[in-house]
């Protein structure tokens, strides 16, 4: 048997270790980044990270170090980071002295040995956590000032949320620290639903973020890998008997190897009977030290003492034994844990139901006992609550639970809070006197994890907590109470999309507290009922109940609240056109959300400044606020999802369409009108590129979510799009529809003038084309039906120009009076022009191209035609740009049909000699095509042109393909709109 179960040296790794490598000195060079090793289970994760520590501290380079743990639903927050700078902590780093007095109040929430926490600050739970992410970064910073950092996180496959966010964040916020984060993770345990795959998804799109995929070894390297066990070079029998055995898995081959496998007996079937095998050579209390950290998953020397039933010296002795066969390993936090984390579930899935619940048992009771001295807060208690639940001591698990709730609040892990509260809610109909072990009723527990749930950005399951709250409080003894209740329930449902019953419950609370009450909890319900009027677009109401907020919280001495009411009253007097109002609210409600430290408050107020912006015109100073207030976002957090969406829609209204998709966040589990905002930003790409088959799904998803909502700016944004798409693949009955429906809503719950002329707007469009229609198919009915239609669509976007007078509604404007005219049957190549030269002035390329191609449309049909090249190569160009293919198609169809010259569009612009017009078409094929144009069919055509009726059809099948089109219904209106049967006339 060997003496050592692993090989001396690094095999097979060397491109992987020499990337790692890379990324490290870079980071030395001020270059951070992140890499992920991925991976199977025994595939050599662990291996490479050790290596490359070692290489790293030889370098001089400091290396932290944690791995997560399986607790099942990752109730320990922040584990791999504890585990990691407790070392420093414990060992009184200069580093942390030297840190900023803020930075170390924050960083104590985390490592209790760096003193008292900072007091609590209000504002958003995703500013505290924020906060505490900047204290992190802030010590990595201070760390790579001496020497390079490497930071590695093992087995994220079993990280907490709260783990996830911070990844989030210091992915995005890392600039210049001399900092490498390496994570790691099995590759077959990421199910389809798994909650880390969003993370990764975004995150490894990072141009700074890298990948390393570790495959099984080849034969030859397994060979090399036993040499360095064996220090010897293997047999040729037994490389062939551990490679078809192990199928290359290091791990396996090793302990293959380890158990005996040396060729002169039989092997053990699998992996997991290979390392039984090991374990169960050891001493008896070896392997019961063993059964217990399995149970445990990491401990300290003290846990395991008084967990267990061992003295001293046994213990010790055991430990030995363990550490001596390769088992386990003593780290440098004073942890003990086993050498790979298959060898801790072989164990521990060889458990005894009975040892099972006993050992969790033990662990929960050694852990309430170290409680009780106050040592390692959070992670003891929720060590304990694991440990209750597994070992089936229900009551002593609900009351671990709800306290490791609020210890996880208290660091800003509200995932971690939300699943123990939920356990707890479980539990509580299985416990005799619950609410005496909570501390607390069971509406209480209940309303803390719906709190718990909004920080964790899950509104469903909110809101639904929320109403079993409700239907167990008493409104005639505690009001204020089933207010308050109800201000958070009106909230949830009106992130939910469920406007009128989000309005319906928000009158419900201010009911119950008297209308002449100046007090805060008043003037918090006024303040929900101002943002939800925004949020609908009833700017003139936002005014007059902001006037009674502010009112009521000055009264009352609640200046907290004045910034959010504020932050509302800027967005409705920007969008009624009074902007220096606007920008004056704006600035005072930054100027309290800064006194008050309200982070998350300021970050909002940006936002919307940044939307009310963009909505006025002034998209270039939006997108730099946006930018502005996203770094002051928690990464991973709601708002910072969102606000990443609202940058990418300036961006993709600015034409920067590349940076819009590189800055959409992944879905994730979005839900309610974020998953919306997600779907229709989206969707807008997709048929902004021209990709309306990817488009459609995710509109027809968001219809339904919208069903209730009472917000213009996502019911025009979807209804917008649907009937764009619907128009583009010519279903105009159905586009008519939507924008039917879409402006009926918009009237009935709005007076968002600029939302209502964007869809308008949009129905002059398809008015256009089915009046357009019409005449191709000599329809006098239809086409008069649509022209009336196509007015009366023009005139509610002009009487909004003339109401806001603002420019982006006077290019609606514009671009509908340009449609309107092709509507009548007369296109208006100037009005097309003005309607492009009004969005270009806005910096908005995209309608500019598309007016522009229309502007060619109309000329080519007046017959200038060196004035349709101009703008067609105008319109080609913007298309290029943007990289809008729909639209270079249309623009390249046209010119294709009219054999105009496009290729060359820093050329003059010149018509094409006279044999070439007429779409090529020769003086015969203009003679049939008059024909086809009138209704014949090619029988007709041949007797009436002295030909037969096979070459008639010859003719037609080369104008069809002259012409660009798929039929002879096509060609019919292409050789009406551009008057060609008139000019055969002419010739004949």
């Amino acid at each position: 048997m060997a003496v050592r179960v692993t090989s001396t040296h690094l095999i097979g790794r060397a491109a992987e270790l020499a990337e790692l490598e890379s990324a490290l000195a870079a980071a030395a060079g001020g270059h951070p980044s992140i890499a992920f090793v991925a991976g199977e289970s025994g595939v050599g994760k662990t291996r490479l990270l050790t290596e490359l520590s070692e290489r790293a501290r030889e370098q001089g380079a400091r290396t932290l170090c944690g791995d997560c743990v399986e607790l099942g639903e990752g109730e320990l927050p922040y584990g791999p980071l504890v585990a990691a700078l407790r070392p420093l902590a414990r060992d009184g780093d200069p580093v942390l002295a030297a840190l900023p007095e803020t930075a170390r109040a924050e960083l104590a929430t985390l490592l209790p040995e760096l003193g008292a926490p900072g007091p609590p600050v209000l504002g958003e739970d995703g500013s505290a956590q924020r906060r505490l992410f900047e204290g992190l970064l802030a010590l990595l910073e201070r760390l790579g000032r001496e020497t390079p950092v490497l930071l590695a996180l093992e087995d994220i496959h079993w990280a907490d949320s709260s783990t996830r966010a911070f990844l989030a964040f210091v992915a995005s916020a890392m600039s210049t620290e001399r900092v490498l984060v390496l994570c790691t993770y099995r590759s077959d345990e990421l199910h389809r639903r798994h909650p880390l795959r969003p993370l990764l998804a975004e995150l490894e799109r990072d141009p700074r973020a890298r990948r390393i995929e570790l495959f099984r070894l080849t034969r030859a390297e397994l060979a090399d890998q036993l040499e360095g066990i064996l220090d010897a070079p293997p047999a040729a029998e037994l490389v062939e008997r551990l490679y078809g055995r192990s199928e290359g898995n290091p791990l396996f081959a090793e302990e293959l190897l380890a158990a005996g496998g040396d060729g002169r007996g039989a092997l053990p079937p699998t992996l997991r009977d290979a390392l039984m095998v090991r374990t169960e050579r050891l001493p008896e209390n070896a392997q019961e030290v063993l059964r217990l950290l399995a149970v445990a998953q990491r401990a300290d020397h003290a846990l395991l003492a008084d967990a267990g039933e061992l003295d001293a010296q046994e213990l010790r002795t055991a430990l030995r034994e363990a550490a001596a066969g390769h088992l386990i390993v003593a780290g440098a936090d004073g942890l003990y844990r086993f050498r790979h984390a298959l060898l801790r579930e072989v164990v521990h899935d060889d458990l005894l139901p009975g040892e099972h619940a006993e050992l969790h048992l033990a662990l929960a009771r050694a852990l309430e006992r170290r409680s009780t001295l106050g040592g390692d807060g959070v992670w003891v208690s929720a060590g304990m609550a694991h440990h209750y639940r597994s070992a089936g001591d229900q009551p002593a698990a609900l009351r671990a639970s709800v306290r490791a709730a609020a210890m996880a609040s208290s660091v800003h892990a509200h995932g971690e809070a939300a699943a123990l509260l939920e356990r707890a809610l479980e539990l509580w109909d299985r416990v005799p006197d619950a609410e005496a072990l909570a501390g607390g009723s069971h509406a209480e527990v209940l309303v803390r994890a719906a709190a718990a749930h909004r920080s964790n950005v899950d509104d469903q399951r909110r809101a639904e907590l929320l109403r079993l709250a409700l239907a167990e409080l008493d409104e005639q003894r505690e009001p204020r109470r089933v207010a308050e209740v109800l201000g958070e329930l009106a909230s949830a449902q009106w992130s939910l999309g469920r406007g009128e019953d989000s309005r319906a419950t928000l009158r419900r609370a201010l009911a119950l507290l008297p209308r002449d009450e100046a007090s805060a909890e008043r003037a918090q319900l006024i303040a929900r009922q101002v943002a939800f009027l925004m949020l609908q677009g009833r700017y003139g109401e936002v005014r007059e109940a902001a006037e009674e907020a502010l009112a009521i919280a000055r009264s009352a001495g609640a200046q907290e609240i004045c910034g959010p009411v504020l932050n509302r009253l800027g967005v409705a007097l920007f969008a009624l056109g009074d902007e220096e109002a606007g920008q004056a609210a704006f600035d005072e409600a930054l100027d309290i959300s800064r006194t008050e430290g309200q982070a998350i408050d300021a970050a909002f107020v940006t936002a919307n400044l940044a939307d009310a912006l963009h909505r006025a015109g002034r998209s270039r100073e939006g997108l730099a606020a946006a930018i502005s207030a996203q770094a002051d976002l928690p990464a991973g957090s709601r708002a910072a999802r969102w606000l990443a969406m609202q940058r990418a829609e300036i961006e993709f209204g600015l034409g920067e369409w590349a940076a819009a998709e590189a800055h959409m966040p992944q879905r994730g589990h979005l839900t309610g009108t974020t998953l919306a905002y997600f779907n229709i930003t989206s969707a807008g790409l997709l048929l902004g590129r021209g990709d309306t088959a990817a488009a459609r799904p995710l509109l027809e998803e968001t219809a339904p979510l919208l069903a209730q909502s009472l917000e213009p700016q996502y019911i025009a944004g979807c209804g917008a799009l649907r009937a764009e798409l619907e128009r583009r693949e010519g279903d105009l009955r159905a586009a008519r529809a939507v924008v039917e429906e879409t402006i009926d809503r918009i009237e009935f719950c709005s007076e968002d003038g600029e939302r209502l002329a964007e869809v308008a707007r949009a129905g002059v469009a398809i008015e256009a084309d089915a009046a357009q229609r019409a005449r191709d198919l000599g329809d006098a009915a239809a086409e008069r039906d649509a022209r009336l239609r196509a007015d009366l669509m023009d005139m509610r976007v002009q009487a909004v120009a003339e109401d806001l007078d603002r420019a982006v509604t006077h290019a609606h404007a514009a671009s509908a009076r340009a449609e309107a005219a092709r509507a009548e049957g007369g296109p208006d190549p100037a009005a097309c022009a003005a309607a492009a030269e009004a969005w270009d002035a806005l910096d908005r390329p995209y309608p500019a191209a598309v007016e522009r191609w229309r502007e060619a449309e109309a000329h080519l049909q007046g017959g200038d035609r060196t004035a349709t090249v101009t703008a067609a190569r105008a319109a080609a160009a913007g298309a290029r740009a943007l990289g809008s293919q729909w639209l270079l198609d249309e623009v390249e169809g046209l010119a294709a049909r009219a054999r105009l010259r496009l290729a060359d569009p820093g050329a003059e612009a010149e018509a094409v000699p006279e044999e070439d017009e007429a779409f090529g078409l020769t003086p015969r094929e203009r003679q049939v095509l008059s024909l086809l144009a009138g209704g014949a069919t090619n029988r007709e055509i041949g007797a009436q042109l002295f030909m037969a009726e096979k070459t008639a059809s010859v003719h037609v099948s080369r104008i069809l393909s002259k012409l660009d089109v798929r039929s002879r219904t096509e060609a019919a209106a292409v050789a009406h709109r551009h008057g060609l049967e008139t000019a055969v006339l002419r010739e004949s």
